[in-house]
């Protein structure tokens, strides 16, 4: 049965690039992105309709409707567009052909910087596909809700609201969700498959920024340049080899800015119809797009509104909203957000999960805008930070001796960045915890050395260049909601890959601007200085890579690679104190138990699944709804002393209480077997 459906998900594939073909123009980064866009836009809404028929554990049904819905795209983009006619595999050869030949009249000093920058693009390939495929997923947010949710609900048969111990487990939207469970139930359950889509939306995203950068600079050598830095932006790099959504969310927002280009480059109205399909996945996918309207408003503005006469812009306008407002309807307000409002009466969810990660913990505006003012510069503070060379010793001192002019700025101004808590999740520190900065690092050395300079300079009108300046404020708009529309994270690296999406952009300008230019005769200083950062950008992503203590690829720190190591110490990872409590669990209860939840918000379900992800899980203390009833079908009870009172035969599994400083303290847990 699994060769069944390994062979019916390569005619997918197919399918989709037969359809891609049909869209894109002779150009190998639209076919890609088109394809990409058409494989989660064929597979979104089939999850919401396989949800309410209770299919969603069927593959069968899965199988049946990806191939409906990628017929259906099939027969409405032949009425929407007209199919180019082109051979794929000659193009691929043609650009392989011209890609030598390009290589071969670069000059020297471009040839090492791209020498460079390809040699640590292959060698984080290679590193992060075999993370992928031979370890075992372990990030915080996957292990209490990301892929509890796909296991759930596929026990359930529906992707309906049950009531989980963690907020996310209801509240957040379903479109990542329904890839997830496609993903790992047409590949015959393997684990990892859950990675596909987040793998997938690494490669695209580059493929989109070459492409955008193509409409933009019509200059092969600096989006290929732009393309290779983006790759080495170390949160984005990071999030490629992990189940965290935000990766996802950059490729949606990748797709949507490239097709908007593609409009303003060539004024056809097949690329208004995809932004619309674009822009509805994205806002489906995460409610954070919420944050990313204002920058791309400022660039619809730009590609689309921007027109000769009233009549043209109205008839750009129309067709744009009525491509989002359609798509909308099929991938955005079924995701969640509907049922949300009706069950919390707010689309992101209960008023604990508000009042703890968004705007409503200020309180009074005038308090929001100081302590959003304050962010703005914790953020900024945090961008100066020398990322992925910190995780070696003579880099953090290097850091630390870089950082104390600024240190001593914050001081005489008396800014009290790290003395005002009242709208931050984790206080701000001028040298955050190791696990912090190693895991959600910002773009290192590309942006405080090179493009937010550049940034600036474009936004002031010091140099000019008309997109870049309409860049440059979405890149400012894009700040301020990030500071100002929730408090303060030390795990705001993440969301900044998105503004980095932008802010890459203006690496054309080292190509075309006479100031920037690269490419003039002499200038040696500079030309010094550019090659620096790219080299220092590349040791920080290999460092990032291989000094990574949540995917280590060989031992480092005292720690295990993750590829030996054993799979319950790695999925407690973040919390080690936890780790003698369940692994003693997953040595006591067997793999086809079912098992009832008495845990809390923060506890981690997902390693409680198995090494097979076979045992049944029942929340019975769901998120502030109070304690349910132990089910009649469990076999065992897994809970905290803080839940449910022991009583005597339970076993005890405890926490490791000499272990100090934790994120979250562990709590004591006990087994109760009920049969």
């Amino acid at each position: 049965m699994i060769v069944a459906y390994w062979f019916a998900f390569f005619v997918f594939i197919y399918l989709i690039g037969l359809t891609a073909k049909r869209i894109s123009g002779p150009s190998l980064s639209e076919f890609f992105v088109v394809s990409f866009l058409l494989f989660t836009g064929s597979i979104i809404p089939v999850g919401f309709l396989l949800s309410p028929l209770e299919l969603t554990a069927s593959t069968w049904a899965w199988i049946a409707g990806v191939f409906a819905a990628i017929g259906l795209h099939y027969w409405l983009w032949g009425k929407l567009c007209t199919p180019a006619s082109f051979s794929l595999r000659a193009l691929i050869r043609n650009r392989f052909q011209w890609f030598v030949e390009w290589f071969t009249g670069l000059s020297p000093y471009l040839k090492v910087l791209f020498i460079i920058l390809i040699g640590t693009f292959t060698l984080i390939a290679v590193t992060n596909l075999a993370l992928v495929l031979f370890t075992v997923p372990n990030e915080w947010d996957s292990m209490t809700g990301h892929l509890n949710r796909p296991l759930r609900y596929i026990q359930n048969g529906s992707m309906a609201h049950f009531g989980g111990t963690n907020w996310n487990m209801d509240t957040y939207p379903k479109s990542v969700t329904g890839i997830h469970i496609f993903s790992y139930l047409i590949s015959g359950k393997i684990e990892n498959a859950f990675r596909l889509i987040h793998h997938s939306a690494f490669y695209i995203t580059l493929v989109a920024v070459f492409g955008i950068a193509q409409r933009i600079g019509r200059n092969f050598t600096a989006s290929l340049f732009c393309a290779l830095a983006y790759c080495l932006f170390l949160d984005f790099l990071m999030q490629a080899v992990t189940t965290e959504t935000d990766v996802v969310l950059t490729a949606y927002l990748s797709c949507l800015l490239y097709f908007l280009f593609s409009f303003q480059a060539t004024r056809s109205n097949k690329y208004l119809y995809l932004a619309g399909m674009a822009f509805a996945i994205a806002f489906g996918h995460k409610i954070t797009f919420a944050l990313l309207l204002p920058p791309v408003f400022v660039v619809m503005l730009y590609t689309v509104f921007l027109s000769p006469d009233l009549s043209t812009f109205r008839d750009r306008f129309l067709r744009l909203a009525a491509a989002i407002f359609l798509a909308a309807l099929l991938y955005t307000l079924p995701t969640g957000y509907l049922k949300n409002m009706e069950v919390f009466g707010h689309p992101i969810g209960p008023p604990t999960a508000l009042r703890h990660q968004s705007v409503e913990r200020a309180g009074s505006l005038s308090n929001l805008f100081e302590q959003g003012s304050r962010n703005v510069v914790r953020y900024l503070y945090d961008f100066a930070n020398l990322d992925g060379l910190r995780n070696a010793q003579w880099g953090y001192d290097l850091n630390r001796f870089m950082r104390k002019p600024l240190v001593r700025i914050e001081d005489k101004f008396r800014m009290r960045l790290d003395e005002e808590t009242d709208f931050s999740i984790v206080p701000f520190t001028f040298q955050r915890r190791f696990e912090f900065y190693n895991a959600n690092p910002y773009w290192g050395v590309w942006g405080f050395a090179l493009i937010l300079p550049i940034v600036l300079l474009v936004f002031l009108r010091i140099i000019r260049s008309r997109p870049h300046w309409f860049l440059s404020i979405a890149i400012v708009l894009h700040f301020l909601a990030l500071a100002y529309s929730a408090p303060y994270d030390p795990f705001k690296g993440r969301y900044f890959i998105e503004t980095g999406l932008f802010g890459v952009l203006f690496l054309l300008l080292l190509f075309s601007t006479r100031s920037l230019s690269i490419l003039r005769p002499k200038r040696w200083i500079w030309k010094g200085y550019v090659g620096a950062v790219v080299l220092l950008a590349c040791v920080s992503a290999v460092m990032t890579v291989f000094l990574n203590i949540r995917a280590l690829p060989f031992p480092a720190y005292g720690f295990e690679s993750a590829f030996t190591a054993d799979r319950i110490k790695m999925q407690t990872f973040a919390r080690p104190d936890i780790y003698p409590a369940y692994a003693k669990f997953d040595s006591l209860v067997p793999q086809d138990a079912t098992v009832a939840l008495g845990t809390i918000n923060d506890d981690f379900e997902y390693p409680l699944y198995g090494r097979k992800l076979t045992r049944k899980l029942i929340s019975i203390n769901p998120f502030e709804q109070g304690l349910r009833p132990i089910p009649a079908e469990a076999d065992y009870l897994f809970f905290s002393k803080n839940v449910i009172q022991p009583q005597r035969g339970d076993i005890r599994l405890g926490t490791d209480t000499t272990m100090k400083d934790m994120i979250v303290k562990g709590e004591d847990y006990y087994l109760r077997k009920l049969k």
